[in-house]
């Protein structure tokens, strides 16, 4: 019989690159899911392990599998001291996404690193993680994988979007869940603010003050990518090759392509909500404060900005429960948002040695 209180830590690497979220959570069963987050945190990338990870799309498949055993450890290294520095003594499971590197689902290939079964031994803990490939295997997206835990633990709103490297939305359409990738967001932002010796656009402040190039606006929201129906998502080399080359055609100031993106990035998202709803934001892109002000330009709606605990590791404390639900062998894949032939329980578990 299945347990009713599970504790696992639940570890993140996003597309932005931020670093590696780890969050330590209760996730309690009793007819419905809870949750609590006891302590979390982002253990930065050094510029040697961002510059890596940027170049992941370009490494062979034998380059990958040596980054692969690399990145196992240094994630290793990360739980290891998580668990350390926090006293964490109770610990059903560490559930970890690892770091993308290949998602071509459309190729039938999807390819996270840091999932390897050296991950238990390392941090002798079990381990449950690589939860894209057994959807994409059944013809899914293998991505988003977020909104089951929008739908277990999210109800209460009429949708959920999430600001990271790229935009997401998950909702509720005719008793099923439906979620997609929208459009890039900090993956592009992030990268030219580094052009002006930032790491990011604090708040906005950088796009606020530019000018929105219209020939270059116009270009961008007619990609046929936003046209398509879900399920659909988006990877590292769609935006290699879709939005630098468009970028690339339209020679500005790098504060305009900025101010031109964000633009772009609002009225992306903006239309993909429905009037008058209540839609929770999280992830990082949600301090970006110009931009949700476009957004709410665009669509009237209420946006619902949680405490900052939820909005920076909502996503941890999600692959946390995509575990816990593998442990039980419950559904943690939902077809109607991969467009695999079924739901299923995805995700493979490690035992330490």
């Amino acid at each position: 019989m299945s347990k009713s209180e599970y504790k696992v830590v639940g570890v993140m690497s996003g597309t932005s690159l931020d670093g590696i979220d780890l969050a330590y959570v209760t996730l309690s069963f009793n007819e419905r899911w809870s949750f609590k987050i006891h302590t979390a945190e982002t253990i930065a990338y050094t510029e040697t392990w961002s510059s890596i990870l940027k170049n992941l799309v370009n490494l062979s498949a034998e380059e990958l599998q040596t980054i692969d055993k690399k990145y196992t450890a240094h994630l290793a290294e990360a739980i290891n001291e998580f668990i350390h520095k926090h006293n964490i003594t109770r610990l059903d499971a560490v559930c970890s996404h690892g770091h993308t590197a290949l998602h071509q689902p459309e190729k039938q290939t999807t390819y996270q690193i840091g999932n390897l079964p050296e991950l238990a031994n390392l941090t002798q803990q079990t381990i449950v993680c690589d939860f894209r490939v057994a959807d994409v295997k059944r013809g899914g997206q293998g991505a988003p994988l977020v909104p089951i835990g929008d739908a277990l633990l999210f109800m209460q709103y009429d949708a959920c979007v999430n600001l990271g490297g790229f935009a997401n939305k998950s909702s509720e359409v005719n008793g099923k869940r439906i979620a997609y990738d929208i459009c890039p967001v900090n993956i592009v932002l992030n990268q030219y603010a580094k052009l002006l010796g930032l790491d990011y656009d604090a708040e906005g402040a950088i796009a606020k003050t530019g000018f929105v190039h219209k020939a270059l606006l116009a270009q961008l929201n007619q990609l046929p990518y936003y046209k398509k129906s879900a399920p659909k998502s988006l990877g590292l080399e769609w935006v290699e090759a879709q939005i630098k080359p468009v970028i690339a055609a339209h020679p500005c100031a790098v504060i305009d392509v900025i101010s031109t993106f964000t633009e772009h990035a609002a009225m992306t998202i903006a239309h993909t909500i429905e009037k008058g709803s209540k839609v929770l934001f999280t992830g990082g892109g949600t301090y970006n404060d110009f931009l949700l002000s476009r957004i709410k330009t665009h669509q009237d709606f209420e946006l619902v900005k949680p405490a900052n605990e939820l909005v920076d590791y909502k996503e941890a404390l999600i692959f946390g429960l995509l575990g816990v639900l593998k442990l039980r062998n419950e559904v943690n894949c939902l077809a109607s948002v991969t467009g695999a032939n079924q739901d299923h329980s995805s995700g493979q578990i490690w035992f330490p040695k």
